[in-house]
């Protein structure tokens, strides 16, 4: 078997096309299989980007199932809605509230007839997203606790689920249910699990969760396990009752259809954003109706009473299960803007099925280039998580789930990953993706070695990525609905420029990636004309300067050593002790630095040090995440003169000065970074201006106010590290 697979491998690198080959429009073309098709009928990919998706210019979003982007249409149509008729609370029973409430019910049915089903045999609970509705079955459904002298409930749920399926326990565990979780490959075992017929009449209710599309990996679990479980013929764990079956949807129905006609779930909790991309918070459970009568509901709040005395133990509720579930006044004017998400997404792409063919025709091709990668020595660039060989849109989904290695197969942590891509204005997410159960299935790790991480220090979000040289999480590139053929090719270049040395590959003229490229890599989208350009190599090779990145640029004038951390002794008794040998100074957080052979230190560090940020038109600090371009950013501290001089090519040079401007008409505000608070004032709208025109958006430059007695009873308050 070994020398079999190796022959395989080395047919593939024998048989790989040229590079230039692979990233070309033609070969994707040519990679398409069946179940893929790129593009609608209605237009071109690229007309809709200019149309609707204006706001990304040069960016590429490979974060869909984090949330899709809405189209520009969506919110248009959705504001002169707004503008045009008055919505009044549904609760009342004026013109203007009646209005409202038959708006929502025929988006509830806009809803059913997307999943092809009637109010006959389902009914639409609005809640703030799938999370809340996973919580309220958690809460209403018919459990049977330990020591009730009856057989007892079971909640069972594929350890391949997202945190807020796992955090059901919660609520379980305190009625004394107990919680199962059940593997992957256990369900195929899980005939074996059949109760006798002697015990097939038993009645306990119990509840099996599992995601129609792992968010994790992509991976498309079975819709036929629905009707398997309920009929019996599969048993997630071998215990007599009744099984229901809840289905997570939400990452499954953003680029998929769910047809309920043909698949019966008892729940299906969605998020309305996974698909349209707005309005966000807000949500459903779809709850089947032969459930809907044995749920049970302790809390009512308003809108969901018949009836009720405030003196006495007396309450009926609504007999209408949505009125019944739906406490207080829903987030009526989302629910309208549902109507206009429904209406863009038929315009823009004909249906999801289409979307379903096309979002796989580009994981698919990017699945497929990706596995070629290789270095000199024949190791892989990256380590895919995947349960299939993408072979097909119904059981795989458009999400790709990978680690970058190096030439020795060793894991680049996904946090250098990130903050790279950033500098090439790509956008991924990385971490465990809120799926524990997936992430140690997929990265080998044990109960044990999350705990040892979690008391290393890491948290779920955090960017430790690398923990006694294994990582704790991974990369996740995903595709929605406007995504295009571009997108995965400036990608794959990404990770081809960054990876691959010249001499493993070889564009032809017309896919050359230039020396010098803005945003660096350059797709077919209009990048923003004040990008400065700069060589790729000097972004690859010159680490270590740009505050929060993991990749900086050096500037014509300076030439700065950098100091690797494996060089810097250890400081320990009998040692030689630490010798400091370079000085860096970051005036503005997230700009370039300058280097100094001495400098004061005043109260909260190096004297200026991280005192001014550029934040956003909403006062939100701006990283290089978001901005990196801040990278060619250079501020001067000039202490004889008490100036700051801030220098960018292309732009004039400006100075402010160093004394805080603490005077009246100068308002003190709160800024939050990295967590913390901390007291700030605004530097003016000259230097506001500056900014705005270098990075081509509104922004502002506000500064730290060190005033110590202001900021007395602030315990929290930090330096903008």
């Amino acid at each position: 078997m070994a020398g079999q697979a190796q022959s395989r491998a080395e047919l593939q690198q024998q048989e790989a096309p040229p590079w230039g080959e692979l990233l070309s429009f033609q070969y994707f073309q040519r990679m398409c299989p069946p179940g893929a098709g790129y593009g609608y009928s209605g237009g071109s990919m690229q007309g809709m980007r200019e149309s609707e998706f204006r706001r990304l210019g040069g960016m590429t979003y490979l974060d869909h199932a984090g949330t899709a982007l809405f189209p520009e249409s969506l919110l248009k149509e959705f504001t002169d809605d707004l503008s045009k008729n008055i919505y009044g609370n549904p609760h009342s029973q004026n013109i203007s509230s009646k209005l409202t409430y038959d708006t929502i019910e025929h988006v509830r049915y806009r809803i059913l007839q997307h999943f092809n089903t009637t109010a006959e045999d389902y009914t639409i609970i609005f809640t703030s997203g799938s999370t809340a509705a996973l919580k309220l079955v958690a809460e209403t459904f018919p459990w049977i606790p330990e020591g009730s002298g009856h057989p007892s409930s079971r909640f069972c749920y594929l350890a391949d689920n997202h945190t807020s399926v796992v955090g059901m326990r919660g609520i379980t565990a305190a009625i004394n249910v107990l919680s199962v979780p059940v593997k992957p490959k256990e369900m195929l075992l899980s005939e074996k699990n059949r109760v006798p017929a002697e015990e097939q009449n038993c009645t306990t209710p119990h509840l099996f969760c599992y995601p129609a599309q792992s968010n994790f990996s992509g991976t498309k679990y079975p819709l036929s396990w629905i009707q398997e479980i309920k009929s019996g013929k599969l048993c997630p764990i071998k215990m007599p009752g009744k099984w229901f079956v809840l289905l997570d949807a939400a990452s499954y129905v953003s680029t998929s259809p769910l047809d309920l006609t043909v698949h019966q779930p008892d729940f299906i909790p969605i998020s309305f954003y996974k698909i349209f991309g707005f309005p966000t918070g807000l949500g459903a459970l779809l709850v089947n109706n032969q459930i809907a009568p044995f749920l049970r509901k302790s809390y009512f709040g308003g809108g969901t009473a018949a009836g009720y005395l405030a003196g006495e133990e007396f309450y009926s509720p609504r007999p209408s299960v949505a009125d019944r579930f739906e406490d207080g006044t829903i987030s009526f004017l989302d629910i309208i803007a549902l109507k206009h998400g429904f209406d863009a997404l038929e315009r823009l792409t004909g249906g999801m099925e289409n979307i379903k063919h096309h979002t796989f025709a580009l994981s698919h091709y990017t699945y497929t280039v990706l596995s070629t990668l290789k270095y000199s020595n024949g190791a892989p660039v990256v380590h895919i998580y995947s349960d299939s060989d993408f072979s097909s849109p119904d059981v795989q989904g458009p999400i790709i789930n990978f680690n970058v290695l190096d030439e020795n197969g060793d894991v680049i942590g996904y946090s250098q990953v990130d903050k790279l891509a950033s500098l090439y204005n790509i956008h991924v997410r990385t971490g465990c993706f809120c799926n524990t159960g997936a992430c140690q299935q997929h990265l080998r790790l044990s109960n044990e070695d999350v705990k040892r991480n979690l008391q290393a220090g890491h948290v779920c979000g955090d960017d430790i990525d690398i923990i006694d040289g294994r990582p704790t999480g991974s990369v996740r590139i995903s595709f929605g609905y406007m995504s295009t053929f571009e997108d995965a090719q400036t990608f794959l270049k990404f990770i081809i420029a960054t990876r691959l040395s010249e001499s493993d590959f070889k564009f032809p003229s017309q896919m050359t990636i230039t020396q010098s490229v803005e945003s660096p890599i350059q797709n077919d989208h209009t990048a923003n004309n004040n990008a400065k350009k700069f060589s790729l190599k000097t972004i690859i090779s010159d680490t270590g300067h740009c505050n929060n990145s993991s990749a900086a640029l050096k500037t014509p004038e300076t030439s700065r050593t950098v100091v690797s951390e494996s060089a810097i002794p250890e400081y320990r008794s009998g040692r030689k002790p630490i010798t400091v040998t370079n000085i860096y100074l970051y005036p503005i957080k997230s700009c370039s630095a300058f280097e100094v052979s001495e400098w004061p230190v005043g109260n909260q560090g190096l004297l200026y040090d991280r005192s001014w940020m550029v934040v956003n038109q909403n006062g939100v600090c701006i990283s290089q995440k978001q901005e990196p371009r801040l990278c060619l950013v250079h501020p001067l501290i000039d202490l004889e003169q008490n100036i700051m001089v801030i220098k960018a090519e292309g732009m004039d040079p400006i100075s402010l000065p160093l004394e805080e401007n603490t005077g009246r008409e100068i308002q003190i505000g709160q800024s939050k970074v990295c967590a913390h608070r901390v007291q700030t004032y605004d530097c003016g709208e000259r230097i506001a201006e500056w900014f705005s025109e270098l990075l081509g958006r509104q922004c502002r430059l506000i500064r730290q106010s060190s005033d110590l007695k202001r900021n007395a009873n602030q315990k929290h308050e930090k330096v903008l590290y």
